[in-house]
């Protein structure tokens, strides 16, 4: 204990001294300012001069294929050159399942389209300032002619313009994906795309890209996706009776009467998302 005693002061002398020395060092050490990342903008020039992609486009008319050309014409800007071909339909088509045969019915449904636009367009770069080279976002418009080939959903076999479906009796069947293509039509029109979109990776000889845009579609003539008249149902009727009015009670079911339905559409538009793999040279 009398040990303790006497050592105690000399190490507590020895600690106050340890703790003034290493704040005096502490205070004559200068950390060096942060240095900031070098940061370097690069030109989309100094990387590749054009460049070849396949898409893969979803949108609310189902799903599309096409190519694009793109090609540098400012330090942060391309020209595109882009043919695609996509589904065309109502957005208010609804698809139902028959429970007993399988079969996939669309009701109101006149004809089926597919759509073949052809665009010209630019891609300008943005926030190359603030972000690194793995991943170049864009802004980016197209405008052009678009094709499209409509043929009937149906077999209209009294040219209605309406599905009569009276089983066993009388019935007006759904024409599959490859049927109907002889009665088709070609109708012709105006396109647009307004996007956004990103290139990602640093490797300037592979294109791979996500895009996010609204496509839209101008035919002056319109197109008749859904059925232009439906038969005027009798009013009060019997539940036995023939449901439809008609002119001729010996035939009632090609004696239909019918009111206009559906308006041939002009206007169709949908938003995008676009996946792009390719090359860059």
């Amino acid at each position: 204990m009398t040990f303790i005693k006497r050592i105690l002061p000399a190490a507590l002398l020895g600690i106050c001294t340890l703790f003034i020395f290493a704040t005096s060092l502490s205070a004559q050490i200068q950390e060096p300012d942060v240095q900031p990342a070098p940061f370097e903008i690069i030109s989309l020039q100094d990387g590749y001069k054009s460049g070849f992609g396949i898409n893969i486009n979803m949108n609310n008319f189902g799903f599309g294929l096409g190519a694009e050309y793109r090609r540098v014409i400012a330090p942060q800007a391309e020209g595109t050159i882009s043919f695609r071909i996509n589904g065309l339909r109502d957005a208010s088509e609804q698809t139902f399942t028959d429970i007993f045969f399988g079969q996939q019915i669309v009701p109101n449904k006149y004809q089926r389209a597919f759509a073949m636009p052809l665009m010209i367009g630019m891609r300008q770069r943005v926030f190359s300032s603030v972000i690194q080279e793995n991943y170049r976002f864009f802004v980016g418009a197209s405008a052009g002619a678009v094709a499209a080939f409509a043929f009937p959903y149906f077999d209209d076999i009294n040219d209605s313009g309406y599905r009569e479906s009276f089983p066993p009796v009388y019935n007006e069947p759904v024409n599959d994906i490859f049927t109907g293509w002889s009665d088709g039509n070609w109708h012709f029109g105006g396109a647009g795309e307004l996007k956004i979109g990103v290139d990602i990776g640093s490797n300037f000889s592979r294109l791979n890209s996500i895009e996010f845009g609204y496509l839209f579609y101008y035919f002056p003539d319109g197109i008749q996706m859904m059925v232009p008249n439906q038969p005027v149902l009798i009013e009060n009727r019997d539940p036995r009776q023939f449901p439809y009015e008609h002119t001729n009670p010996n035939d009632p079911i090609n004696s239909i009467v019918y009111e206009d339905f559906f308006s041939p559409q002009r206007f169709f538009g949908t938003p995008q998302i676009t996946f792009t793999f390719g090359w860059l040279r």
